[in-house]
């Protein structure tokens, strides 16, 4: 009899006796190893998710590592036993979107692992093995827990297309805005500068492969490449401004509460071109994957604090507190 972490509804959060459940045709169950926790999962609890993104009861968790202990009928035989990462978009793979690769784009009503679908704050996970990515054998499964978010800002990292020798900066020094960085700086960019009001993430910014650190108020502009990764107000307009005439911006946070929207003269003037980022489609789990297997790619130095799965709303507390100075969460089933 395993474990899983329940919201019933908003505010709503036990952690039950779940029965095994077998896997179907195409499917596997995952033994989680590690599942991490995000601002989508605070919006789940505290009902404030929009509509359509979420179905209660659900069982949490779309950020997780594991290894296969069970395959499903007309699934490969050689993934049993193998550490795995996955997709949480449940695509339908047949629409013209899906076609093209924009997997996060599908057509089909929303459905996403950890929203719609039972997910990893669990002990066991049951998924289609076609949303798998297979680590190395001797993956450290802990820092993977974090290619879901690695693999949203391996999507930015794609629009970027930085080549070497140009100036980039990432606007956000959280767990998305230094994820982009490691990312960016594989790159071989000339300035990799990061923008974030919190000083004490200046040494972790460098960790990261960041060659400056700057407060907003005093970020410099001319850059080639902006990632706008703090989803705070008026950093998509800053990421703007930042940016040289005729470079290229990538916006991929969301404002609670915008103050200080883009205009259109504002991108008309500067000539930039910008590109948005709504989840990771495959491509971009592949980009993540190879560049977290080659070892460019390092997320286990954002992890601050771990949690066993009992004490899950205890963690998910532990990210409301900004003096707590969380960087990532992980439970730990």
């Amino acid at each position: 009899m395993g474990r899983a972490v329940v919201i019933e509804g908003p505010g709503k959060l036990s952690v039950v006796r779940a029965e095994p459940e077998e896997p179907g045709h195409g499917e596997v169950v995952v033994r989680v190893a590690w599942s991490g926790i995000c601002g989508s999962d605070r919006e789940v609890l505290a009902g404030t998710r929009p509509e359509g993104f979420v179905r209660y009861p659900v069982v949490p968790g779309h950020e997780w590592s594991g290894t296969v202990v069970e395959l499903g009928p007309g699934t490969d035989p050689d993934l049993l036993g193998k550490p795995v990462v996955g997709e949480g978009f449940r695509n339908c793979g047949r629409c013209a979107a899906c076609r093209r690769g924009d997997t996060t784009l599908c057509a089909a009503e929303y459905d996403e692992t950890g929203f719609t679908q039972p997910g990893a704050w669990a002990d066991e996970l049951r998924i289609p093995a076609r949303l798998l990515h297979v680590l190395p054998d001797d993956a450290d499964l802990r820092a993977a827990a974090l290619l879901e978010p690695a693999a949203c800002m391996a999507a930015a990292a794609l629009q970027a297309a930085v080549v070497p020798g140009e100036r980039v900066a990432v606007i956000g020094g959280g767990t998305l805005g230094l994820l982009a960085t490691q990312l960016l700086a594989a790159s071989g960019p000339a300035e990799l500068l990061v923008v974030d009001p919190r000083a004490s993430r200046a040494p972790l910014a460098s960790s990261c492969g960041a060659t400056g650190f700057c407060s907003p108020g005093a970020a410099p502009g001319g850059f080639d490449v902006v990632v706008e990764a703090a989803g705070a107000p008026g950093t998509g307009r800053q990421a703007v401004r930042m940016t040289r005439r005729g470079g290229r911006v990538v916006l991929t946070g969301l404002a609670g509460h915008e103050t200080e929207p883009l205009a259109p003269a504002d991108l008309v003037t500067a000539a930039v071109t910008v590109y948005t980022v709504f989840g990771a489609p495959s491509r971009a789990w592949t980009h993540a994957v190879r560049t977290f297997a080659a070892g460019l790619l390092d997320p286990a130095l954002l992890i601050t604090h771990e949690f066993p799965l009992e004490d899950a709303e205890r963690a998910l507390q532990l990210l409301s507190f900004p003096d707590a100075e969380a960087g990532k969460v992980l439970l730990h089933p």
